[in-house]
């Protein structure tokens, strides 16, 4: 019944985004976008361990991106290798 719920909710404030905020209510400014993402560690069910990690914010182009020349990677050091296709 709650995940109903929630479901709900999420819908209605999908479909009418106005009812999520106040005639007259003040937004908070816009946050400007980190270049960079950090991705959490986690442990699968077999055991194996992944460590967290910092990577390149998801864009649209591959031109920023650690591992595409001429780029380097600022926390290992390593060059890129691959050639960005846009």
């Amino acid at each position: 019944m709650r995940r109903f719920l929630n479901l709900l909710l999420v819908t209605v404030l999908l479909l009418f985004p106005s009812f999520s905020i106040a005639k007259g209510a003040h937004r908070a400014p816009a946050k400007p976008k980190s270049p960079t993402v950090a991705v959490r560690g986690s442990v699968s069910k077999k055991g194996k361990v992944t460590k967290p990690y910092v990577r390149t914010a998801p864009n649209v182009t591959q031109r920023d991106n650690w591992s595409s020349k001429p780029n380097v990677n600022p926390t290992n050091g390593k060059r890129g290798t691959k050639t960005p296709k846009k």
